[in-house]
């Protein structure tokens, strides 16, 4: 049986529905009603080699901001529910990801305690119909719920399209690192015994 999840989150603001399959083959299926938002999550899904079929319908009349963070969270709990009893992972992932003139770095700790590092400057407040600030408040709703430790540092970078795909696409090769299966550890890496 593969590492997958479903869950299905309805809330007065938006409906999200999202299966995640960790180890696919990039496949995404859906749509937030976002068309950058839905960029960023198909680039991520093929990134991290995930099999992606999400549903999303939010109260965009408002923004998109209960939309992008709802999806966030339920993603990480989908995330964090295919990933099992996490015997085998790798636990840790990083990159220093190139995109043109952007450069990024991230790192994650599938460590089961909470915490983003936010340490990027996006210099336009919106990229086509996405409000910019909305990638820090994903990648919060992500890892809270996910339960993970991520860093997303901007080493260099002008181009604000350039710098939200970098730190989705190196999220994802960060995390298909850090949940992939170590062949030399059959139990859980850490001294606590638990993750």
């Amino acid at each position: 049986m593969g590492r997958v999840s479903e869950i299905h989150r309805k809330t007065g603001e938006t409906d999200v529905r999202i299966r995640l399959e960790l180890d696919g083959s990039g496949r995404f299926t859906g749509d937030t009603g976002i068309g950058f938002f839905d960029h960023m999550l198909h680039l991520w899904t093929r990134h991290g080699n995930f099999d992606l079929d999400l549903y999303v319908t939010g109260d965009l009349m408002v923004d998109g901001h209960h939309t992008v963070e709802d999806t966030g969270i339920v993603l990480g709990e989908v995330f964090r529910e295919a990933l099992g009893d996490k015997r085998g992972i790798r636990r840790y992932g990083d990159i220093v990801l190139p995109m043109d003139e952007t450069l990024v770095l991230c790192a994650v700790d599938l460590s089961g305690r909470p915490y983003l590092n936010w340490q990027v400057e996006i210099p336009a407040v919106k990229v086509g119909d996405f409000d910019t600030e909305l990638a820090e408040e994903f990648m919060r709703a992500f890892c809270f719920s996910a339960r993970i430790n991520l860093h997303l540092l901007l080493l260099s970078g002008g181009n604000t399209h350039h710098i939200i795909e970098g730190c989705f696409k190196a999220l994802a090769r960060s995390l298909r690192e850090a949940a992939g299966i170590d062949q030399g550890e059959s139990g859980l890496p850490s001294t606590k015994g638990m993750l």
